[in-house]
């Protein structure tokens, strides 16, 4: 019997980060002011151990991981699929009506992503599931599990995982 040994390999680079602003949404009733944190990205991957003494190319994934930053980097994030909002657009903003609150946000410096709320919980989800259906990268027959976290500061993190057979 051969066995392919596999490895972890783990990334978490100070470069790999977005600022960003946002707001909890805890109740139909309320929810934090607006403010912001310099988010922090760590993923994981492990897969088998290559002919070539390597799983993987690790500059594509921390490559393909910056990018996924830089997409919500400097930007207030809301999220489209809350239930408590009420989001419409109107002459360059998105109008956001929240309990008995009108709230501005101009769209050239405003994401709407797909989230429930804009929480570490749901970033790492999201940033999973970019990392994921990015076939030219991440091969589902090799990679056996991954493990994406977004922190809002020291010490206090989000995690989401994948495993091959099992989804995310």
């Amino acid at each position: 019997m051969t066995i392919t040994p596999e490895t972890t390999i783990e990334i978490s680079k100070e470069d790999l980060k977005f600022s960003a602003a946002h707001f909890t949404i805890f109740s139909a009733t309320e929810r934090e002011r607006l403010h912001g944190h310099n988010f922090g990205v760590y993923v994981s991957v492990t897969a088998p151990v290559g002919e070539n003494g390597m799983c993987f190319n690790y500059t594509e994934l921390k490559s393909r991981v910056r990018t996924l930053c830089r997409e919500l980097d400097e930007y207030t994030l809301l999220p489209a699929q809350s239930p408590h909002l009420e989001i419409t657009e109107n002459d360059g903003q998105y109008v956001v009506g929240f309990n008995d609150e009108t709230l501005y946000f101009t769209k050239k410096d405003t994401k709407l992503l797909p989230l429930r709320n804009t929480t570490v919980e749901e970033y790492s989800h999201y940033l999973l599931s970019r990392l994921v259906q990015d076939r030219a990268f991440f091969d589902p027959d090799t990679v056996r599990a991954i493990v994406l976290k977004v922190s809002s500061g020291p010490g206090q993190w989000g995690s989401a995982s994948w495993k091959a057979g099992g989804g995310n």
